[in-house]
């Protein structure tokens, strides 16, 4: 993969390769930013690593199968450039750097562990970029980005009618709880217990209050955005859809109140019983409870009525950083 070139290598296609903690996802944008491929594929990189700190076998086999495939569509659009990243699972695993040298193998480029922090300004440039501005509140934007193995939440103001000529200052901060690590961690029983349940939010609580120093003081009416495949799945079955269709969610709002009353309903029902849901995405049924306990907890902590979602996340942060 050659990273650097000439003009015409500078304005052709790039990539962006995502390598979380429960999916693997892929953007390639065109020189003036048009979207020319988006594809996500649950891979479950991080399966395990809450408990053993390293990467099994059979995951970093999932992902780098899948990073292959996603190599083979950049070569279809003649990519000139591209970043690879890995976040909570990587940063937590002591081989990651077999996976690593298994990525840069398959793909051609050079793979980065994001630290938390960069982790969540990315986060904010993907998700801030094309933000409604009849949607901006009072005060700093908080972005809520819900990863696999950990949380990025990040706030910053937004430069006045939307401009984005220049990164914005966020401050930032990640906790080590996500989905999965929730999941594995605490929902020993399918669906979890009542107890199990409040362990977690107990945790999960704690966490966010001991976050709150990091973050500038944030007006109640404040924007909430969030991100990840719980919010956007929430957001599927708050709709009815039963395929996938990002124009749909895609800064659709999500009330506080729907959000409580989607984690009551989905953490009574097992499994087998959410994967039936029309819109549940195959791969996340089973990390879907700990998700939105995770997104009811930052509603209730930072007082949000309403988060907008958003499926422009890391994905287009890194991309626009090639750019």
């Amino acid at each position: 993969m050659r990273e650097q070139g000439d003009h015409n290598e500078r304005s052709g296609p790039v990539a962006a390769l995502d390598c979380g903690t429960n999916s693997t996802r892929l953007l390639v944008i065109d020189g003036d930013g048009t979207v020319l491929e988006r594809h996500m594929r649950i891979t479950r990189l991080g399966e395990g690593v809450d408990a053993t700190h390293r990467l099994s076998s059979d995951a970093v086999a999932r992902t780098v199968s899948v990073l292959r495939d996603f190599r083979g569509i950049m070569d279809l659009h003649g990519v000139v450039r591209a970043r690879l990243v890995a976040t909570s699972a990587a940063r937590d695993a002591t081989n990651a750097g077999e996976f690593l040298s298994a990525a840069l193998e398959v793909t051609g480029v050079s793979p980065e562990i994001l630290t938390g922090l960069e982790e969540g300004a990315l986060s904010f440039a993907g998700a801030t970029g094309h933000v409604p501005e009849e949607r901006v509140g009072p005060g700093p934007v908080l972005v809520v980005d819900i990863g696999g193995g950990s949380t990025e939440l990040a706030a910053g103001e937004l430069a006045p009618g939307g401009s984005r000529t220049a990164p914005p200052a966020v401050a930032a901060v990640s906790l080590d709880v996500g989905c999965v690590r929730v999941s594995e961690r605490f929902f020993s029983d399918d669906p979890p217990a009542a107890e199990q349940l409040a362990e977690a939010r107990r945790t999960v609580d704690s966490l966010l209050a001991g976050a709150r120093p990091a973050l500038p003081a944030l007006a109640r009416g404040g924007l909430l955005i969030g991100l990840a495949g719980t919010v956007s799945t929430i957001a599927a079955l708050a709709l009815g859809l039963t395929d996938y269709d990002r124009g749909a969610i895609h800064h659709a709002v999500l009330g506080r109140r729907n959000v409580k009353q989607w984690l009551e309903t989905l953490a009574t029902e097992n499994s087998a019983a959410r994967l039936a849901r029309p819109g549940m995405v195959p791969g996340r049924a089973d990390v879907i409870v700990g998700g939105v306990l995770i997104l009811d907890a930052v509603m209730a902590m930072f007082d949000r009525d309403e988060c907008l979602v958003s499926e422009d996340d890391i994905l287009d942060g890194l991309a626009a950083s090639i750019l």
